[in-house]
C-alpha cells in the first residue's frame, strides 16, 4: 500500500529526542521534556518541588523553565534547543489538548476480564455475546466498532498509529481545537469517563509519548507508512461525547456544552423501529448507527461529511420505511431532529437532503439482511 499524497512528501520522524522535539513542533505539536528513558514529565525546579502550587500561577512556565510538564509545552524553536541543548537525552512530550490531537491509547496489559457492564462503559453486553478470548484494549475496541458497524481504529492505515514497547497502540487523531475532548483511563471504567476497558484516552489536559522516542522498556516506533493524523472519525467523535469526554467546563475559551443528545444509540430510534410493529433490535442498530454519524457531526464544525453522513442516513431510514420497519413520519422526525442538533440554522439545505435520501432508500426496501 502507497503512503497517502499528503504524506509522501512530508518529513519522517528524525533519530534523537532532540530532533524528534524539532520535527514535533514543526507539526505544530507543543512539546515538554520527559525525564531521560521515562515516560513521566522531567522533574520540577527545586523551588517548585519544595513549595506544590497549581501551574497557571507558576512563575517558571512564563520564564521558559519546563517545570509542570505538559502545561510548558512549546512549539517555540529557541525554547526547545535551550531544553534538549541542556539535556539531550531528555525524552519527548507532546500536549494533545493544544495540538489538537485525541490519541487513542490501547493497552495489552495482563489483568482479570471485568464483569461485562465495565467492558464497554454504558453498552450492555448480551449473555449471548461470546467472550472468550477477550483479553486486551484491542478486543474491547473492535468489539466496540463492530458493535457501532465501523472500522477498528487499531487497524486504521490512514492514520499516525504508534507501536509501544509493552504491545499496546497509540492511535493518534486531530480534531477541533475549540471543542477539545478530555483525557480518561479506560483500565478502569466506573472510575469516571471512559471508552472502553483497557483503552485509554489522551487529549485536553493530557500528553503523549512522540514518535520514535526510547524509554527504558524500548520505542514508541511508528507503525506503516502513515505519518500523519487522520481527523477524528464521526462515529468515534460520537462515543466520546456518549462516554462524557468532550470539555463543557464553561471555562474562557473553552467549547460550549456537550451535545444534549446521545449521538451514538438514540433510544427515540428504537422506540420508533418497536412503534411501527417492527420491534427487531437489528433494524434499531441500523437506525441507530447512521443517526450516531449524524450527531457526531456536532463535534467537527467542518470536514465532517455531514451531507454525506445525513444523505446515507436517510437513504437507510427509506429503506426501513419501504420494508415496514418504521413509519415515514416518524422517520423524517428523527432525522429532521438528529440534523438540526449537529448544523444547526441549516434547516432547509437538511430537508432537501432528507428528503432525496429517503425517496431514493425507498426504491430498495432494507430488508435485515440484506436489501432487496
Amino acid at each position: 500500500m502507497n503512503p497517502p499524497e499528503e504524506d509522501r512528501d512530508r518529513p519522517r520522524p528524525p533519530a534523537g529526542p532532540p530532533a524528534i522535539a524539532r520535527w514535533c513542533a514543526a507539526q505544530g505539536w507543543p512539546v515538554h521534556p520527559l525525564a531521560p528513558g521515562r515516560k513521566t514529565p522531567a522533574g520540577n525546579c527545586r523551588a517548585c518541588q519544595e513549595n506544590r502550587h497549581p501551574p497557571a500561577g507558576c512563575p517558571c512556565v512564563p520564564a521558559g523553565r519546563w517545570c509542570h510538564g505538559f502545561h510548558a509545552a512549546t512549539t517555540d524553536r529557541g525554547r526547545i534547543a535551550a531544553w534538549w541543548g541542556a539535556n539531550p537525552a531528555f525524552g519527548v512530550g507532546v500536549a494533545c489538548g493544544p495540538a489538537g490531537l485525541v490519541v487513542i491509547d490501547v493497552d495489552a496489559h495482563p489483568a482479570p476480564v471485568p464483569a461485562r457492564d465495565r467492558i464497554l462503559p454504558g453498552i450492555p453486553i448480551h449473555e449471548r455475546v461470546d467472550l472468550t478470548g477477550l483479553a486486551t484494549g484491542f478486543h474491547t475496541l473492535a468489539l466496540l466498532a463492530a458493535l457501532r458497524g465501523a472500522p477498528d481504529p487499531a487497524q486504521d492505515t490512514g492514520t499516525l498509529r504508534v507501536r509501544t514497547p509493552s504491545g499496546g497502540l497509540h492511535v493518534w487523531y486531530r480534531t477541533d481545537r475549540a471543542r477539545p475532548f478530555l483525557c480518561s483511563v479506560g483500565s478502569a471504567p466506573g472510575t469516571g469517563r471512559a471508552l472502553a476497558w483497557q483503552v485509554d484516552v489522551r487529549a485536553s489536559g493530557g500528553y503523549i509519548i512522540a514518535p520514535g522516542i526510547r524509554t527504558a522498556d524500548g520505542v514508541y516506533t511508528p507503525v506503516g507508512d502513515r505519518r500523519s493524523p487522520a481527523p477524528l472519525p464521526g462515529w468515534l467523535a460520537g462515543e466520546l461525547i456518549r462516554t462524557g469526554h468532550l470539555d463543557d467546563s464553561g471555562r474562557p475559551g473553552a467549547p460550549g456544552p456537550a451535545v444534549p443528545a446521545a449521538p451514538v444509540a438514540p433510544p427515540r430510534a428504537r422506540q420508533a423501529v418497536i412503534r411501527a410493529g417492527g420491534g427487531r433490535d437489528a433494524a434499531a442498530r441500523a437506525l441507530d448507527g447512521v443517526l450516531a454519524e449524524v450527531a457526531a457531526c456536532a463535534a467537527v464544525p467542518e470536514g465532517a461529511g455531514f451531507s454525506g453522513k445525513l444523505n446515507t442516513a436517510a437513504y437507510t431510514a427509506g429503506g426501513l420505511v419501504a420494508a415496514g420497519h418504521l413509519a415515514r413520519a416518524e422517520a423524517e422526525r428523527l432525522l429532521t431532529e438528529t440534523a438540526a442538533q449537529a448544523r444547526p440554522g441549516q434547516e432547509r439545505r437538511c430537508a432537501q437532503i432528507i428528503r432525496s435520501g429517503m425517496d431514493a432508500g425507498a426504491r430498495r426496501p432494507l430488508h435485515i439482511g440484506g436489501r432487496a
